[in-house]
């Protein structure tokens, strides 16, 4: 009953908490009574939480597999059944767009004994400004530049900032992988970045498929650990946090731990399917 949605059963409810859990089935007869704590033990056990819930983009490019492998080759080492040479290199970039900055009305106050910091609700919008970046997969060098917005110029500007430093000037190939963005879509795109630099080669992830580039995982640490709580008086202030992040990072970083493989992707893939086939049997 706990993996059951609710509204699937007729009740008002977005998601369940284990005392709803208890109550519903005291009215079902399942129990003639039941506390929410006994609840909560049995689902802790099983490891079931059906108050949670997480954002979920279910794969809808046709061509997923076919677009998502050579993205996965190259975090592994391999370029059309080929391994890399030590002067190949792998870039991840992308842009985060409309990052405000947002002045606080009142001052805050720091954390103390028993005491959580306390952020004013209240702000007054000062701008916003795109943040693009690139990094580099296997060398976890990291490249980035603040700009009023996004567009082809601006993304020619990040390419330039990589593309004219070595090694990757004088590099056999340089790899860019990109999602769908309107900055670097398609196969224009990609033949705009050949002329730019005959040495690059753009790799596309498919379509909603940004966890499949690795430089959205810098971007989650960088919103959770210098934009939350955002409180800038300024863009000249904020660009400045964006890029002392950025240098700060660097300084410690290491290549990722990529464990996820084309044989997990088809294994995922091949049990979505399955999802898919009893949704619509069971509908």
């Amino acid at each position: 009953m706990a993996c059951e949605l609710p509204m699937q059963r007729g009740l008002p409810f977005s998601r369940l908490s284990h005392t709803d859990i208890a109550e519903e089935a005291v009215a079902r007869g399942i129990v003639g009574s039941i506390s929410d704590m006994t609840v909560w033990r049995w689902l802790s056990a099983d490891a079931i939480r059906p108050w949670c819930h997480r954002s979920w983009i279910f794969p809808r490019d046709p061509d997923f597999a076919a677009k998502a492998i050579p993205v996965l080759d190259l975090y592994q080492g391999i370029w059309e059944g080929q391994p890399l040479r030590p002067d190949d290199y792998v870039i991840s970039a992308d842009e985060k767009t409309s990052i405000q900055a947002r002045r606080r009305v009142a001052p805050g106050t720091p954390p103390a004994p028993a005491c959580r910091r306390k952020v004013e609700a209240e702000y007054e919008r000062m701008g916003a400004l795109a943040y693009l970046a690139a990094w580099d997969v296997r060398r976890a060098k990291l490249f980035g530049l603040c700009t009023p917005t996004t567009g082809i110029d601006y993304f020619r500007k990040l390419v330039d900032l990589v593309m004219t430093q070595e090694p990757y000037q004088s590099a056999r190939r340089v790899f860019w992988i990109t999602d769908n963005g309107s900055s670097h879509r398609g196969v224009t795109s990609v033949r705009r970045l050949k002329n730019w630099y005959p040495h690059a080669i753009q790799v596309h992830t498919p379509v909603h498929a940004s966890w499949l580039n690795q430089i959205e995982i810098y971007f989650s640490v960088l919103q959770r650990k210098a934009l939350t709580p955002n409180d800038f008086n300024n863009l000249v202030e904020l660009e400045q946090h964006l890029m002392s992040f950025q240098s700060y990072y660097e300084k410690a970083a290491s290549p990722f731990e990529w464990k996820f493989t084309k044989t997990d992707l088809y294994r995922l893939l091949s049990k979505l399917d399955q999802q898919q086939t009893e949704q619509r049997m069971a509908a």
